[in-house]
């Protein structure tokens, strides 16, 4: 297991209180930009006059840079610390994110949306590494801690815009981005002050420098696994949000969007805030994959088979609920499995494969709705992915410790 080192990662008092919150505010600002974008589309796509196409370009460039920018990620804590890399990612994400509102045209957008997706890509990284440095002895604690934080950043913009900033802001979506970058850079004082200084971390990353650590070991059959197995995870997500309502709206039931979309993502935050008391049995667990593998088959077999509007939101909570536990127990194995110093390289490795799968399984999945105009087969490739993330995942779980811990 992994030693510790580290005062605040003791779970007495506010060390771990520190930790917890240093770890759950990293990951709000990890997602808080780059998705308030989503509910001012209409807007955007209106007053810039762009296309379907260019909709989907802008929605699919940032997971692109996710996956490409995450070995630079890499690059930039071995080179300069866990902290700093953070605080850089999250400077970047915040002032790209408040740009967007300047674009003239869709080039400056796309130009913005990838200065943002930039900023959120070497952050990821840092966040398994920040949780082996605070909280060696509880990973899946610290692990859950920046997941919940995630999910609700992720949340708060598409809940919040619409019913309550565009009005608070006269209608502009502009403001509506700027005012969300605003929180965003507020975070990076407050995650200093909770991450103070630590020479031995510091020293740790100089080290590692100079020995190269930071470009993952592709021949490692570790980083395969996760990022397979995070790519089962993530892909059937993000095909969820993208198809669902064209989906629904196929098949007369338009009205079942909202409550359907407002499951997917809300059933995520309930289920991690739900698994925080037994976090530490999710730690190298197979049995979240045998069990919520399975069961995200299920709900998209219950889109695929089922009529009552019941059971199609039941299903879309379903989705939501297995992908927020795997999910959780997927990104904690980064710092459980990685030898000292690897975590930040492992864990680029993981999420550049898994975010280039999570690009390709959704275009699969549009592509095989338009060559068979059968909407159904959109969620084939979802149920594929259910049966890999239980294999890959539970093979991932018990994969051997390094013996250099």
């Amino acid at each position: 297991m992994p030693q510790t080192g580290n005062p605040a990662a003791s779970l007495g008092g506010s060390g771990f209180i520190r930790s917890f919150c240093l770890l759950w505010l990293a990951g709000v600002a990890m997602r808080l930009t780059i998705l308030a974008i989503a509910p001012v589309i209409p807007l955007v796509h209106e007053e810039l006059g762009m296309s379907e196409t260019q909709i989907g370009l802008l929605i699919g460039l940032p997971l692109a840079i996710f996956a490409i920018a995450a070995v630079p990620g890499s690059a930039l804590i071995a080179r300069t610390g866990t902290t700093f890399a953070l605080t850089t990612g999250m400077v970047i994400a915040a002032l790209a994110g408040a740009a967007r509102a300047a674009a003239i045209d869709v080039w400056t957008l796309y130009a913005a949306a990838i200065a943002t997706g930039f900023g959120v890509a070497i952050m990821q990284p840092g966040l398994p590494t920040l949780v082996r440095e605070r909280l060696p002895t509880r990973i899946a604690l610290g692990t859950l801690a920046y997941s919940t934080g995630m999910t609700m950043g992720s949340t708060f913009a598409p809940l919040l815009t619409i019913p309550f900033v565009l009005p608070l802001v006269g209608g502009s979506w502009r403001l509506a981005l700027v005012f969300w970058a605003v929180p965003a850079l507020l975070i990076v004082p407050i995650f200093i002050l909770l991450n103070p200084k630590d020479q031995g971390r510091r020293r740790q990353a100089i080290d590692d420098a100079s020995r190269g650590r930071w470009w993952p070991d592709w021949k490692d059959p570790l980083i395969w696994l996760l990022g397979l197995a995070f790519g089962s995870n993530s892909s059937p997500y993000f095909a969820a949000s993208a198809f669902l309502g064209d989906y629904l709206a196929n098949q007369g039931k338009v009205h079942l969007l909202g409550p359907a979309l407002g499951w997917l993502n809300a059933s995520q935050v309930l289920t991690l805030v739900v698994l925080v008391p037994i976090a530490d049995r999710l730690q190298q667990r197979a049995w979240p994959f045998f069990v919520f593998g399975p069961a995200m088959l299920a709900a998209f077999l219950g889109l695929i088979f089922l009529s009552s509007d019941f059971g199609i939101i039941v299903s879309a909570a379903l989705i939501g609920v297995a992908t927020a536990v795997t999910m959780a127990a997927l990104l904690a194995l980064p710092p459980l499995l990685s030898a000292s110093g690897d975590v930040a390289r492992t864990a680029a490795g993981m999420f550049t494969i898994s975010y280039a799968c999570a690009i390709i399984i959704p275009t699969i999945s549009g592509a095989l709705w338009d060559l068979t105009a059968k909407p159904w087969t959109t969620f084939v490739p979802q149920c594929i992915c259910a049966v890999m993330l239980t294999v890959l995942g539970a093979m991932a779980a018990r994969f051997r410790v390094p013996v250099d811990f």
